[in-house]
């Protein structure tokens, strides 16, 4: 088998395991609705004082509130990805079985994180996104290729997604235990990527300095794509820079693992 191949089955292997969860998926689009139900009253309460926070008129804030449900799962914002597993293979030792296979770790982890992506953007997103649009007035888009250029936005916040969960799990190497870093990974993606409110409503230096992490690059890049409000050339490559940046560094922190384990006899 091809290596294209070889990761196009990981990638599809990824897919139908989370197709499997039927029950978990049912409860996480309940979850997903009820939350946004949540925030969606939280937001127009809040833009009826404010009617032009964060440069958002109240419909486009309602849309917000609902491609954040839709995506919270596809771009794991709150974990559910493949760092919990890689953090436990890291712990029990059998990260030196992975390490040995004559396949990239990173390729393979990146691989299965896709499959996984594609598949809570189908089930969960897209379902997300109906009682948010029956509901309320929503600022979605009428244009074909606005949509393409949010999808395209979207595989970018995938992306780099799985760069920063790579790199915090691989810190298990040295910490033993990566469920503290883990942890502590998502409470700064849900509140740095705009899940809790837009990035665009924090005013002066702090909110330059959240818009320019790579978290921004989950939710508020493909929002803002989504509603017109930026060009995407620019935004993908502000998401591809980080991602690219990331990656180095899992590489070289995985180099660095490899070489420890050896050392260690795993």
């Amino acid at each position: 088998m091809g290596t294209g191949r070889l990761y196009a089955a990981v990638a599809a292997g990824g897919f139908r395991r989370h197709a499997t969860y039927r029950t978990a998926t049912a409860a996480g689009v309940f979850t997903n609705t009820v939350f946004g139900l949540i925030l969606a009253y939280v937001y127009m309460a809040l833009w009826d004082e404010r009617p032009h926070l964060g440069g958002y008129d109240q419909s486009q804030a309602l849309t917000y509130v609902w491609i954040g449900q839709a995506l919270l799962a596809a771009v794991s914002v709150m974990g559910g990805g493949f760092e919990t597993e890689l953090v436990e293979r890291i712990r029990t030792g059998d990260i030196a079985i992975d390490l040995y296979r004559p396949v990239d770790l990173q390729l393979w982890w990146l691989a299965a994180d896709a499959g996984r992506a594609l598949f809570q953007l189908l089930a969960r997103g897209v379902i997300c996104m109906v009682p948010g649009a029956l509901l309320f007035s929503l600022a979605l888009p009428t244009d074909p290729g606005t949509w393409l250029a949010f999808l395209v936005a979207v595989a970018f916040a995938v992306l780099v997604s799985f760069a920063i969960r790579y790199v915090v799990a691989l810190w298990a190497f040295w910490l033993m235990d990566g469920t503290g870093a883990t942890n502590v990974s998502w409470i700064v993606a849900t509140f740095c990527s705009g899940m809790v409110l837009p990035l665009n409503a924090f005013p002066g230096v702090f909110g330059d300095l959240v818009r320019a992490l790579p978290w921004a690059s989950l939710l508020q890049s493909p929002a803002d794509v989504l509603l017109g409000r930026v060009d995407p050339l620019p935004t993908y490559a502000f998401q591809l820079g980080w991602a690219a940046a990331l990656l180095a560094l899992g590489r070289l922190l995985q180099s660095a693992a490899t070489r420890r384990v050896v050392v260690q006899g795993g």
